[in-house]
């Protein structure tokens, strides 16, 4: 039987291994006076760790250099976010290093800098979600909760056919399912004001028929063969050549 744990003042789900592994650390590091990198793509539960290590500390972008400078200058403790986007981080970690400051930073997946070394005693990856399942089945349903509070709804989210977006981890799983839970019980109506309200700043061209007909066709052809399971059965459903069909498939092969 798994043990799934939610840290509640950081929203960090723990049930995949390597999840939990990462939680350890991070709970070893409360224990101690050392300097640690957390390393991984967007998304993946970085900051969520570092602000559990460090409740109390000040968080700042390392994209803001005089902002963390001026920072720098009282704090004893600091979280650093994104520490490649520096633009000059040597003088960040040299300051850190003579007013003996304690950091915990985050950084892009296999981050590598010479100095680095010397400052972080402890560096550690966090997998993307694309490779803890367990935890993709946990924020599904964490997210959908959320989304069931923010629209005063008891409605549940509907997860047949549904594919998680993991191009950008938690921060596009959970958008995703935003999206998916406030229209899942759209009108026609709805729906089309939506799209009337997409497309009215984007009109213009001379050919914009054809350059916004994927935005109705694709969807179709993608819920068609889903639920047909073939081009002939769906070319038959939709009233279609089989050869205007595959015509149509190949033009829009770029979202299919």
């Amino acid at each position: 039987m798994n043990l799934v744990v939610l840290v509640v003042d950081t929203n960090y789900i723990t049930i995949s291994p390597s999840s939990i592994e990462a939680f350890k650390t991070a709970t070893f590091l409360k224990t101690l006076n050392v300097n640690a990198l957390i390393m991984g793509e967007i998304g993946v539960g970085k900051k969520s760790l570092a602000k559990y290590i460090l409740p109390d500390a000040p968080v700042l972008n390392a994209a803001n250099f005089d902002e963390l400078l001026t920072t720098l200058l009282s704090a004893h403790e600091i979280i650093i976010i994104g520490l490649e986007n520096s633009p000059n981080i040597k003088k960040i970690l040299d300051i850190i290093s003579s007013k003996n400051i304690r950091v915990i930073a985050t950084a892009k997946s296999s981050y590598n800098y010479e100095i680095v070394d010397s400052i972080f005693s402890i560096k550690f990856d966090i997998p993307p979600l694309s490779h803890r399942p367990e935890d993709v089945e946990q924020l599904i349903q964490k997210f959908a909760n959320e989304a069931s509070s923010l629209f005063s709804t008891n409605e549940i989210f509907c997860t047949k056919s549904f594919k998680p977006d993991l191009s950008q981890n938690s921060n596009s799983l959970r958008r995703q399912i935003m999206i998916n839970y406030l229209l899942q019980d759209i009108n026609d109506i709805e729906l089309m004001s939506i799209i009337q309200n997409y497309l009215s700043d984007k009109l213009g061209s001379k050919n914009d028929y054809k350059k916004f007909l994927h935005l109705y066709e694709v969807p179709l052809i993608k819920a068609g063969l889903e639920k047909f399971k073939s081009q002939l059965q769906l070319s038959d459903k939709l009233g279609l050549n089989r050869n205007t069909l595959r015509k149509k498939i190949v033009d829009n092969k770029e979202y299919l």
